[in-house]
């Protein structure tokens, strides 16, 4: 998984396959246990995540008259462009945030790439090949495919299969990054990857009642073929997933909840940045293809409820010239600064985790503050704002001018989502708008930007802080990938930050419109009383 944590899977498994291939078994046969208990008139609801979705996109299609599928699926429900994403824009930490309905202060997976205090090593789910090679193959296949759901994610943080199946429901997970649940499954490990690596022959893990996930837990195999080879980035691609939705809708093997995770539009804006239609357009085919296999559009809407969603936004990052890269252990001085593939030693002074337009910078020498960093870190003009915490308090500072505001939860300011903050110093560093007379605060270029900032600087044990990159701009450190004149995302501004949201076939809405909430609208709209096909 390259980018945010979408590609993850997909860029460390093609690094492998430079050794060579070997079919793996067949999977389990999850095909006999996904219908659903309500029956066939049960209105289903199947969840497509969008890497890098933006309504810019939609919108330019749709008036071409070059998106059909979406026009239909916005003329027969809702649209909705500003659904606020989690923070850091990364993959793993906004799936986790959907799937189980909290942020990274709550569920725990920091970012694509972050420092475990409590094991002193770095955490990696597949930032790039260089990256990987240099931290190891085993241990970041390790992390990737059996850590992130089954210790990193909370435990005590239930996820919407968890609940599902407790409720009775059946649910489906193809390709999605966060998918524990409450039945058992195995990953296969093929033999010519268990040749490089130190992974066992099968990863037992636990999902929802039907988990696809590429070439690795594949319950297609032997009955229906699907592009889930090396060329085909292991099945983590958009061809498997949309076929293996149809193959459920043709066969009436829907379960209740399906979840359904479409990586390859991100590849193509990372590449080209965000203003290409090429990948939209060949998503909406798929989609309509999808829509087809019910029969027709209409009929599509009365057997199911589809809800479409991005994960993050991107930034169009400048090109080469315009010195768009910004080097951390440059602006560090002197310090001693952990590189990737070594151990954390007593000699090691800073660690660094770079999620593209964000960053972790962690401090492990007592003798430098973290504003001692922050200080260094603020003469690079690139630098939006860099920020950190103290007991209940967090800080930011703008990294243009030095200016500084602090604020923490609880007090008589309330914002759009119900939650309240005491705000100090210079509201403008996060684009606050205060009204003192009505005791309320709204956000702008940061959107929930207090909740979201706030925990991410509670995500994880450690002293470090959070920065992020001005507009056209990406952190670098070492090895870490780079997207001179394509497209990034990780940071807090509303580019990255807000994405569309189309849901087709109920008038039922989300209480807010935030991706963390979405589960607790998830679960209403598969538990509420008549559901079934009108």
């Amino acid at each position: 998984m390259r980018k945010k944590g979408k590609q993850m899977l997909a860029s460390i498994l093609l690094m492998i396959m430079l050794i060579g291939c070997q079919n793996s078994k067949p999977k389990e046969q999850d095909l006999m246990r996904i219908n659903s208990t309500n029956g066939e008139n049960a209105k289903k609801v199947i969840f497509l995540m969008v890497d890098s979705l933006m309504y810019q996109a939609i919108d330019q299609g749709i008036s071409k008259q070059e998106l059909p599928a979406f026009k239909f699926l916005i003329e027969h429900g809702q649209y909705y462009k500003n659904l606020v994403s989690s923070f850091p824009t990364m993959s793993v930490t906004i799936d986790s945030s959907l799937i189980t309905g909290a942020y990274s202060d709550i569920h725990r997976v920091p970012g694509l790439t972050w420092y475990s205090a409590d094991n002193k090593k770095m955490i990696n789910y597949g930032t790039g090949p260089m990256e990987v090679l240099k931290l190891g193959v085993s241990p970041v296949m390790t992390d990737a495919l059996f850590h992130l759901n089954e210790s990193h994610l909370n435990k005590d943080n239930s996820t919407i299969y968890e609940d599902l199946a407790q409720q009775g429901l059946k649910s489906g997970s193809i390709n999605g990054l966060i998918y524990r649940g409450a039945s058992a499954h195995k990953l296969s490990i093929p033999d010519w990857m268990q040749a490089t690596t130190s992974l066992p022959k099968e990863i037992h893990v636990k999902g929802p009642d039907f988990l696809s996930l590429g070439a690795l837990s594949n319950p297609f195999q032997g009955i229906k073929n699907l592009p889930d080879g090396l060329t085909k980035r292991m099945g983590i691609n958009n061809d498997f997933a949309i076929e293996a939705v149809k193959y459920l809708i043709q066969s009436n093997k829907l379960p209740d909840f399906l979840f359904v995770y479409l990586p390859d539009l991100d590849r193509e804006l990372h590449k080209e940045g965000p203003a290409g239609l090429h990948g939209v357009k060949e998503l909406d085919q798929q989609l309509q293809s999808v829509l087809e296999s019910f029969g027709s559009p209409e009929k599509a809407l009365q057997h199911a409820n589809f809800i479409i969603a991005g994960d993050s936004g991107m930034t169009r990052i400048l090109p080469a010239e315009q010195n768009p890269v910004i080097d951390l252990p440059s602006l560090l001085g002197d310090a001693k600064i952990l590189r990737p593939g070594e151990a954390v030693s007593k000699d090691t002074e800073i660690i660094l985790a770079v999620n593209e337009t964000m960053a972790y910078v962690y401090s492990l020498n007592v003798d430098r503050s973290l504003r001692d960093t922050a200080n260094l870190l603020m003469k690079d003009r690139r630098i939006d704002f860099i920020s950190w915490k103290e007991k209940d308090w967090n800080y930011a500072m703008q990294g243009s001018t030095a200016n500084q505001i602090k604020f923490k939860a609880g007090g008589n300011l309330t914002d759009p989502y119900g939650q309240s903050w005491t705000v100090e110093q210079d509201e403008e560093v996060l684009d606050l708008n205060l009204n003192m007379s009505t005791h309320s605060l709204n956000y702008d270029q940061y959107p929930d930007v207090l909740k979201r900032l706030s925990s991410a600087l509670r995500s994880h044990q450690g002293e470090f802080l959070v920065i992020t990159a001005k507009p056209g701009y990406e952190f670098t450190s070492g090895s870490s990938p780079k997207h001179k004149g394509g497209g990034g995302h990780g940071s807090i501004r509303k580019m990255e930050s807000l994405v569309p949201l189309i849901i087709s076939g109920t008038d039922q809405k989300p209480e807010y419109l935030r991706m963390v909430d979405l589960k607790a609208y998830l679960l209403n709209l598969l538990t509420r009383k008549n559901q079934g096909i009108q």
